[in-house]
């Protein structure tokens, strides 16, 4: 049971791979964000869509949603913050994820603070999440944090850079979630981005086996 001042934050990450790349990068983002945070009471949903294809396929038809999605849609509606990544496809947001935000209630996001992501196979889709992901939660009356998150592959490997947009948009969603935070965090700098390396970077697929054998 959450606390008074307990804040919920709903992860949804849309991949379809097992492991995943996109749940790889959710679970840093909220992690990030639980570690922004401090000493908050924080109470983190995962939101997993790949398990929900076939229900959200018989909510669009049928109207009516199973036990497992209608939990998951509740998850988001009483989240006080957001974690939203998917994969790229065709040069935008997966069809499974805008088929999730399109049965999420309407209104339910209004207000709410999200941290916005993506992942790709190359970066040639980095602008991904300011020219799709934006657009749709605007619409939907989220307020988006300023720094959108996207990895391509090569990211994952070579990971300072990386390590420091995922930080920036932590700091960003958790100083959302906590408006009255103590003025020293407020003004603090804002995190510097760290030159990428190309010495010795992991394996892309090291690093989701990793991912896949922590859960």
């Amino acid at each position: 049971m959450t606390g008074p001042t307990t804040s919920r934050i709903a992860v949804v990450s849309a991949g379809v791979g097992v492991p995943s790349a996109t749940r790889l990068l959710a679970d840093r983002l909220s992690q990030a964000v639980v570690g922004a945070l401090g000493d908050h009471d924080v109470e983190v949903t995962q939101v997993e869509l790949r398990p929900l294809a076939h229900p959200l396929a018989d909510r669009m038809l049928t109207g009516f949603a199973d036990e497992a999605l209608q939990a998951a849609l509740d998850a988001v509606a009483s989240a006080d913050a957001v974690v939203a990544v998917t994969p790229v496809y065709a040069a935008s947001y997966s069809g499974l994820f805008k088929q999730f935000f399109d049965v999420v209630d309407q209104g339910a996001l209004e207000g709410v603070p999200v941290l916005l992501a993506a992942t790709a196979g190359t970066a040639r889709h980095s602008l991904v999440v300011e020219h799709a992901l934006r657009p749709l939660f605007a619409y939907l009356r989220a307020v988006p944090v300023p720094t959108g998150v996207f990895a391509a592959t090569d990211d994952f490997g070579r990971d300072a850079d990386l390590s420091g947009r995922i930080a920036r948009a932590a700091a960003e969603l958790a100083l959302a979630v906590r408006p009255t935070a103590e003025p020293a965090a407020r003004t603090a700098p804002r995190p510097r981005l760290a030159a990428a390396r190309d010495d010795d970077p992991v394996p892309f697929e090291e690093l989701l086996r990793q991912a896949s054998s922590e859960r």
